[in-house]
């Protein structure tokens, strides 16, 4: 398992994401684009991409531009001088300018209505902003970072988003990978957002039957982890301690083939989620220049060290004795992966 500025996984698809992060980030200037489904974490990896850049002491400003009303995103976008308009009895600088040195999140960017659209262009293309009311720009040193479920080739094609915009935004392009295209990840968020469910209300984790998890396993999740994440909170506070089965999934969740090809002798059977999670050594992916055998081994010591965590409750001590380590190995090594949760 890898773990990144919060987010977690093991698939392929989050482990290249997570380098990509890591290398879009250090760069610091270049405007990313973000697509992806929603509820895929977007503002997590936009978060992330601040947190490891250049400007992560500066402000992290998320606007998001389906959520303001038309008539008041431009005066949040870019300020407004005092007398602008009615009401406006003092200047007010914008979330741009609150973003000078920092990072703009703009989530929801394909909402944006085309007035707007060419304001934001004026900023990445002189990198300067102009208050409502104002006749003076303002210099500003800003990181733009968007985002959008739609599909902004489209919207450019119909004529309803800016092709100079689009490209402007579009020099990094990142894609969040929904959690159907992803499912060796869902036992760990399962893992973690129990954990973090009960820790805050100091319950007794509950139990998975293995048909409940396979079944969780085998759903398409629509609204992805957002929803993962909902679900799993209900299950906390209805199930305090106890087996969740199948029966206590809401019916939607619940796959009828995955519960047919489990043998009686199972369907019953309790497992700790820890258990359910057990590392399998990673798929070797050969070509023709062979493959990484160090960062593999990494990867599976790294599932190896997690796992035996979970189990022993985050006992090192434990957890060492599972390894068969010495506890000062195990401190180690733990500190030089950054394996701590």
């Amino acid at each position: 398992m890898k773990s990144f500025s919060g987010m977690i996984g093991r698939s392929p698809q989050m482990c290249e994401l997570f380098d990509l992060i890591e290398c879009v980030a250090e760069e610091g200037d270049s405007t990313i684009l973000i697509q992806g489904e929603s509820g895929t974490g977007k503002e997590l990896i936009a978060r992330a991409i601040h947190n490891n850049s250049p400007r992560k002491s500066g402000h992290f400003v998320p606007v998001n531009c389906a959520a303001i009303p038309d008539e008041l995103l431009e005066s949040e976008l870019f300020g407004y001088v005092k007398g602008a308009f009615t009401g406006a009895q003092q200047a007010k600088i914008g979330r741009v300018q609150y973003a000078d040195g920092g990072t703009l999140f703009l989530d929801e960017i394909g909402d944006m209505k085309p007035n707007l659209q060419a304001k934001l262009l004026r900023v990445l293309q002189e990198r300067e902003v102009e208050q409502v009311g104002g006749i003076r720009p303002t210099k500003v040193d800003v990181r733009v970072v968007a985002a959008t479920h739609q599909n902004l080739e489209r919207l450019v094609a119909e004529g309803r988003f800016r092709e100079d915009l689009y490209y402007r935004l579009a020099v990094i392009p990142l894609d969040a990978p929904p959690l159907r295209e992803r499912r060796d990840d869902i036992p760990l968020l399962i893992d973690r957002f129990v954990q973090i469910f009960c820790r805050r209300k100091g319950d007794t984790p509950p139990r998975f039957e293995e048909a409940s998890l396979r079944s969780l396993m085998a759903y398409d999740w629509p609204g992805n982890v957002r929803e993962l994440e909902n679900l799993i909170q209900r299950l906390v506070i209805l199930n305090r301690g106890k087996t969740i089965g199948l029966s206590a999934l809401p019916a939607k969740y619940r796959c009828e083939s995955v519960v047919e090809a489990i043998a009686p002798a199972e369907s019953g059977a309790t497992v700790s989620l820890s258990a359910a999670t057990a590392p399998a050594p990673p798929a070797a992916e050969w070509s023709e220049d062979g493959l990484d055998f160090n960062i593999l081994i990494s990867d599976f010591e790294d599932q190896l060290i997690m796992h035996a965590l979970r189990r022993s409750g985050g006992n090192k001590k434990e957890a060492a004795k599972l390894l068969n380590l010495k506890r000062t190995t195990l401190i180690e090594k733990i500190k030089k992966k950054c394996l701590e949760t």
